[in-house]
């Protein structure tokens, strides 16, 4: 065992570090070198491109339908705008109908108030004037036997026609 332990410690050591062999690793690097080379190129790197392209070609396709759909989207809020629009006018023309109509039915009531208004003012009016055709009246005779009931507490004679006739005379002015 000493034999073999010391012929292990005086032997070359690592094989890679070994000088002498340096020429046929070299050749095998080469060599293994050249056969991963023409498997990347040959056939790993171009299904790498390939699913390098599909991807680019599913990004461009997906960009492509973004843009369509925002392109849509923009129409549909062009169209619910306008729609919208389109309704506000027809709100505000249904309520310009509506103030119409109450202000017609509004006016046909006030014409229909006034028209009973002046009736009662009329009717009014005719009272009024009989009242003062009455308490005219009513004055006069008043002040007829006012002046009948003066005269005769003064101790003289009235008869009806001078006083009526005296009456009548102040009552014009």
């Amino acid at each position: 065992m000493a034999t073999e332990a010391t012929g292990a410690a005086s032997g070359p050591g690592m094989p890679q570090l070994d000088f002498s062999t340096f020429g046929n690793q070299i050749f095998w690097l080469l060599i293994t070198l050249v056969v991963i080379y023409f498997i990347l190129s040959r056939i790993a790197l171009p299904r790498i491109g390939a699913v390098l392209a599909e991807r680019q070609g599913t990004i461009t396709n997906d960009i492509a339908a973004a843009e369509n759909l925002r392109a849509k989207a923009i129409e549909a809020e062009a169209a619910y705008n306008k729609a919208l629009a389109d309704a506000r006018l027809e709100a505000n023309r249904i309520i310009a109908e509506a103030k119409a109509d109450i202000q017609a039915d509004l006016d046909k009531a006030i014409a229909k108030a006034d028209a009973q208004i002046a009736a009662k003012a009329a009717e009014g009016e005719k009272a009024i004037a009989e009242i003062r055709a009455t308490a005219l009246e009513n004055v006069t005779e008043v002040a007829k036997d006012t002046a009948k009931e003066i005269v005769a507490a003064m101790g003289g004679k009235a008869d009806a026609r001078s006083v009526t006739a005296a009456v009548n005379a102040r009552m014009k002015g």
